[in-house]
């Protein structure tokens, strides 16, 4: 008995444990706005080339630092996975643009929608691309949230293209992921390096122009963009921590901290407009995100009780 009230409590404490890594990443993620706000007179292909360059080397430093230098090296050196690897690496930076461009040019709130859209995205791509079959929950979640989007589009006249963006990038980048897996830390070492040549080559030309932040900017901008790795590889890692110790169901419900942060973030630090229409089209989105993770629960119950049965 003892010996199982000590097993319990270490399970207990694992448990405990990941979530705080979990929402450390999560929190993270969702003052990230904060940081490319800071580095608001930069552009956003400058800040997505720094970010890319110093990610490479940042975490290039803790692969050789932990001997991981021959997984990585392995995972390049397969020719077969190089059209999955450079697909997501361009797919991530395109994400990382988008959004970084939004939070500096007053789209906050858009920015967040997407967040909120894509885990009903990301069922649908199972459906089409991975033959997945959703159960009527799903197919219900999925159809609100299509109803939110369609209510936004109508309302202003446009599509809200930043979070379709947003949401669709992510969601392919997380197909390209399936077909290749790696640890965290060794995706994101790959994902950088298929695309540091063209980071370190834009840089270059910015900087023969006479027109780059780093050397032309403030010590503080130099020093927002050199930690711009940092900010990108430390809550991935808290991240990879968390998923392994907590059930990616704990995992799916703390995700939306962050999108709920850069709205909160977008309508009362930054003022952004959050009108009677974005209301009831994020009601309707997030009523979706509730009706999804309720039949995610109830399918994972399911599951279990058949696997016991």
């Amino acid at each position: 008995m003892e010996a199982e009230t000590a097993q319990d409590k270490a399970a207990q404490r694992n448990t405990v444990t990941g979530v705080y890594y979990a929402l450390a990443a999560y929190l993270a993620w969702g003052l990230l706005p904060l940081y490319w706000k800071a580095l608001e007179g930069v552009s956003g292909m400058e800040i997505l080339a720094h970010r890319i360059g110093w990610s490479f080397l940042f975490v290039m430093m803790i692969i050789f630092a932990t001997g991981q230098w021959k997984t990585m090296k392995s995972a390049i050196g397969k020719r077969e996975n190089w059209f999955t690897l450079i697909t997501g690496s361009l797919l991530i930076s395109a994400n990382w643009f988008i959004y970084i461009w939004a939070v500096n040019n007053g789209h906050m709130v858009e920015a967040s929608l997407g967040y909120y859209i894509n885990p009903l995205l990301n069922v649908a791509t199972g459906v089409l691309f991975l033959k997945e079959r959703l159960n009527r929950g799903q197919i219900a979640a999925i159809g609100l949230a299509a109803v939110g989007v369609l209510f936004l589009t109508a309302q202003f006249g446009q599509v809200p293209w930043i979070a379709l963006s947003l949401a669709i990038t992510f969601t392919l980048y997380g197909l390209a992921k399936k077909k290749v897996s790696f640890e965290p830390l060794i995706g994101l070492a790959v994902e950088t390096a298929m695309v540091t040549p063209l980071a370190l080559l834009y840089l270059l030309y910015l900087h023969g122009q006479g027109v780059d932040a780093f050397s032309g900017g403030t010590a503080l901008a130099r020093t927002l963009l050199m930690g711009a790795g940092v900010v990108t590889a430390m809550p991935l890692l808290w991240f990879a921590q968390g998923a392994r110790r907590i059930p990616l169901s704990t995992i799916g419900f703390i995700q939306y901290l962050s999108p709920t942060m850069s709205l909160l973030l977008g309508i009362f630090l930054y003022h952004e407009p959050f009108t009677n229409v974005h209301a009831v089209s994020f009601t309707l989105i997030w009523s979706a995100l509730v009706i999804y993770s309720l039949s995610h629960l109830k399918g994972m119950r399911e599951a279990r009780r058949a696997a016991a049965g």
